[in-house]
């Protein structure tokens, strides 16, 4: 073996241990899941480097470490925050600690059926938010498959659901309903719901003691419906899930765990339909998902 073949499996070598204590890193974090990689495209990987030792040349590697494009020249909008890598561990650790109590075994699906009647016959008559009952036209349960593998978590209801009593409906539904279009599933397939089952007045974000008083609604949801994935529709949906107080920005683009279910943070359809920019990270986010689920694009 030359000196030169053998100093580059020695990077190589280094690149390696460079990723499994990454790997352990994460792990210290709380970070259980990550998107499945490409078995096939590892290996094409693999062999370029091995074959091809200029790729990972001294050079090459002092290109890649060089200055990264500006947002600019990444066509990322001003507005939107990308993922910090000058993130807080101990809290990004501590919210995802919080997240390691299992749902209860899954009940049949008419036992969920008959405690998801009953839960909404409780909303429909909670006066636990003295304004928002005033306020509301008609609480906002949610709706969908109550075996769904992916639900769908937003805010809280606006105008158009607080007269349809059903969670996003209007331009921000038909938006959603495209985005889980995107993921191929219909709509029918997924559960979609809300932080607070009221809309607040002025559509201003849920306070901290209507999202309390809420909160044991939609985690009931949850656990009746045992989904494997859970995609947070914007800031208050993944703060409220996630117990997190980092930006969408900060938290999208990896997993998350909630109880048993893999949870995905992205921008809110109302966001995307202000910022269009935005939707190629929601799209990134969504592949993401997709990717985890064998979905082949």
């Amino acid at each position: 073996m030359s000196h030169e073949t053998e100093s580059h499996l020695l990077s190589l070598s280094e690149a390696i241990a460079g990723l499994s204590a990454t790997t352990q890193q994460l792990h210290r974090l709380g970070i259980e899941f990550l998107p499945v990689g490409d078995p096939e495209a590892g290996k094409v990987w693999l062999h370029e480097h091995t074959q091809r030792p200029e790729l990972i040349s001294p050079d090459s590697r002092t290109m890649a470490s060089g200055p990264r494009p500006s947002s600019s020249a990444t066509g990322a909008p001003p507005s939107v925050e990308s993922a910090s890598p000058n993130r807080e561990p101990s809290s990004l650790g501590s919210e995802l600690l919080e997240s390691s109590n299992p749902y209860p075994e899954a009940l049949p699906l008419a036992d969920r059926q008959r405690r998801m009647c009953r839960l909404a016959a409780e909303v429909a008559g909670c006066t636990a938010c003295p304004g928002l009952v005033q306020s509301r036209t008609q609480t906002v349960f949610g709706e969908g498959d109550l075996a769904a593998k992916v639900c769908f978590f937003g805010e809280a209801p606006g105008a158009d659901e607080d007269r349809q009593g059903r969670p996003f409906v209007g331009r921000s539904g038909e938006l959603l309903t495209r985005m889980i279009q995107a993921c191929r599933l219909a709509r029918e397939e997924v559960y979609i719901l809300n932080t607070v089952k009221c809309r607040p007045p002025h559509n201003r974000n849920p306070d901290r003691d209507e999202l309390g008083n809420c909160r044991h609604f939609f985690e009931t949801q949850l656990e009746l419906i045992h989904p494997e994935y859970i995609v947070c529709l914007g800031a208050v949906a993944a703060h409220t899930l996630l117990n997190s107080k980092a930006s969408v920005g900060q938290l999208r683009g990896r997993f998350h765990v909630y109880r048993n279910s893999k949870v995905v943070v992205t921008y809110h359809p109302s966001y995307l339909l202000r910022e269009p920019k935005a939707k190629r990270f929601a799209w990134d986010d969504l592949r993401m998902l997709m990717a985890d689920q064998g979905v082949i694009l």
